[in-house]
């Protein structure tokens, strides 16, 4: 399993990076391209160990 994430320096600079990035067309084809499924993959592999 692999985490990351990245620290803008404010809310704004942050807006603006998502909006760059999801209005560029290549994003629309690596979106039609996956080789998975997202929504199935995340309910996949995971099992309860503790319940409250």
């Amino acid at each position: 399993m692999v985490f990351s994430w990245i620290e803008y320096p404010s809310r704004e600079v942050r807006d603006a990076a998502n909006q760059k990035m999801m209005s560029d067309p290549r994003m629309k084809e690596m979106g039609e391209n996956m080789p998975f499924d997202g929504k199935r993959m995340i309910y996949g592999g995971f099992s309860i160990l503790l319940e409250e």
